[in-house]
């Protein structure tokens, strides 16, 4: 068998090339399998300004290619692959990419998760345009401007209660006639005068793919069928995130809502050897700099385990 490497990184992003720049500068000799699409979802974001130690703020592509190139200065070995099956249950643990195998003695999880959309093309053409699924990392850019967020849920609160202290209006728009969110969120949205709520309403299209900046969007009423068309500046979708488990199902413990259980304050799975970094295992801050960290974090619980279990 080949020999075992010490770390196995899957996924890329923030958590991920973190992680891979603390190992490397340990001597751990991490290799890292990035993904056919590396960089997670900053990829798919433009102007980054919350990111610390760049003042005037860089594009998402441009801070995971930093990132990266950072990993690979240190001696990250990256190949740009998809792992496609895992194995926690042995020793040496073995990620498998298509026909090849990696034996590893630890596993840093860093696959991250990916943001639910509508599945409109002229969405897709939009994403970083006025479209955006994150209101934290993007609000900044629609101050004074009319707003608008689809979904019903927590989450979908939480990003009109956060817009509303930025623009001018926020309508949130949701398929059913009531709000699935808990109370004490609704009580607030709704005592919010800036905010406004359009039921029973779906989005099908956004304007305008033509002028690459959005316009307006097209709702159509569920029960009517009725369209109609409403001005707005930016369209946040908060529907939810589908965190990237589906490997490690029957591996490690999950949480109900899929995301990966680690031991409170640590990166640390329910397989000791095996760490989860990033979005893959927050399903509430969903930040950059949040993932990073994390990231740091396995490295170095990484390189404790294998100081721990080390054999003379």
């Amino acid at each position: 068998m080949t020999v075992p490497r010490k770390v196995v990184i899957i996924g890329s992003g923030p958590a991920g090339y973190t992680a891979a720049i603390y190992a490397a500068r340990a001597n751990l000799a991490p290799l890292m399998l990035t993904g056919l699409v590396a960089g997670g979802q900053l990829m798919l974001t433009t102007l980054v300004e919350n990111y610390p130690g760049f003042v005037d703020g860089l594009m998402g592509p441009d801070l995971m290619e930093a990132m990266y190139k950072q990993a690979e200065r240190f001696g990250t070995e990256m190949i740009a692959a998809d792992a496609t099956a895992v194995d926690c249950t042995r020793r040496p643990f073995i990620v498998r990419a298509g026909d090849t195998e990696y034996p590893a003695q630890t596993v840093i999880i860093a696959t991250g998760a990916t943001a639910r959309t509508l599945g409109l093309p002229s969405e897709r053409a939009l994403t970083g345009r006025g479209v955006s699924t994150c209101a934290t990392c993007d609000g900044f850019f629609f101050k004074d401007q009319d707003i608008m967020v689809v979904g019903g849920g927590d989450s979908a609160l939480e990003e009109a209660l956060y817009l509303a202290r930025l623009g001018r209006k926020v309508d949130v728009v949701h398929r059913r006639d009531r709000l699935r969110a808990s109370k004490i969120m609704q009580e607030r949205a709704q005592k919010n005068p800036k905010i406004g709520f359009i039921w029973n309403s779906v989005v099908d299209e956004i304007f305008d793919v033509t002028t690459g900046k959005v316009r307006a969007v097209r709702l159509r009423d569920v029960q009517t069928g009725e369209r109609s068309e409403h001005a707005v500046d930016g369209l946040f979708v908060a529907i939810g995130h589908e965190p990237n488990t589906a490997l490690f199902r029957g591996q490690i413990d999950l949480l109900p809502n899929g995301y990966v259980k680690v031991l409170a304050g640590t990166t640390q799975t329910s397989v000791p050897g095996v760490f989860a970094a990033g979005d893959v295992q927050d399903s509430v801050w969903r930040q950059a700099v949040t993932a990073a960290g994390s990231g740091c974090m396995a490295a170095l619980e990484a390189e404790r385990y294998l100081e721990a279990t080390a054999t003379d």
